[in-house]
């Protein structure tokens, strides 16, 4: 279990001295599951089960390959992937915003002095969907955003069929969204991440 995994609440700063550490023993075997940020090495992995998850359903990705490698470069620490024995089955990809609703630009753009995430895309392996774990891998997400001090909010876009399962999320649909992809519209829908932040730091955690 990676270290994200085993303390869900530990801040980004502390998981780095952690992952840096000289005196941290090194594994001699993959483990079973981990949960890591994604770096720009796992580009074609990702694209792969992205393309796969959303060809066949909208005819579209909402980042090709080329965006993929430009936000696990400009801002690793907003994305989250689940590995399985060195395998990955299932990632999530935000970058920051600064603008109370999404825009065409925020498609490519990292504003670094932003406060929303904007989640851009979650997907899951063919062979491991229908086991939860895209809920499972949005709720850890959504516990390391509250890590984060500049987090205040996530946000993200999606066709009426997923409005559901981001309800179930705890997302909350603002109404449709300005941001259109060839044919397709989408509604908007949005996290609070502050209340939660506010609420650990002054109870000590």
């Amino acid at each position: 279990m990676s270290v994200l995994s085993a303390l869900p609440f530990l801040k980004p700063a502390q998981l780095r001295c952690a992952a840096n550490s000289p005196n941290r023993q090194r594994r001699h075997t993959l483990p079973a599951s981990e949960f890591r940020c994604l770096t720009p090495e796992d580009t074609i992995s990702v694209f792969e089960i992205e393309r796969e998850a959303f060809i066949s359903v909208s005819g579209d990705c909402p980042l090709q390959m080329d965006q993929v490698r430009h936000f696990l470069n400009l801002c690793p620490e907003l994305s989250l992937g689940w590995f399985e024995e060195g395998r990955l089955v299932a990632f999530i990809i935000g970058s920051l915003w600064d603008q109370e609703k999404l825009t065409q630009d925020a498609l490519m753009l990292h504003k670094r002095e932003g406060t929303t995430v904007h989640i851009h895309v979650l997907a899951v392996h063919r062979t491991f969907r229908q086991q939860g774990k895209g809920s499972i891998l949005m709720w850890r997400y959504l516990q390391y955003l509250r890590c984060l001090p500049y987090a205040r909010r996530a946000m993200l876009m999606c066709e009426d069929f997923l409005i559901p399962f981001y309800s179930k999320c705890g997302f909350k649909v603002l109404g449709p969204s300005e941001v259109t992809v060839g044919s397709l519209t989408f509604i908007e829908m949005y996290y609070p991440v502050q209340g939660h932040a506010f609420m650990r730091r002054n109870s000590g955690w």
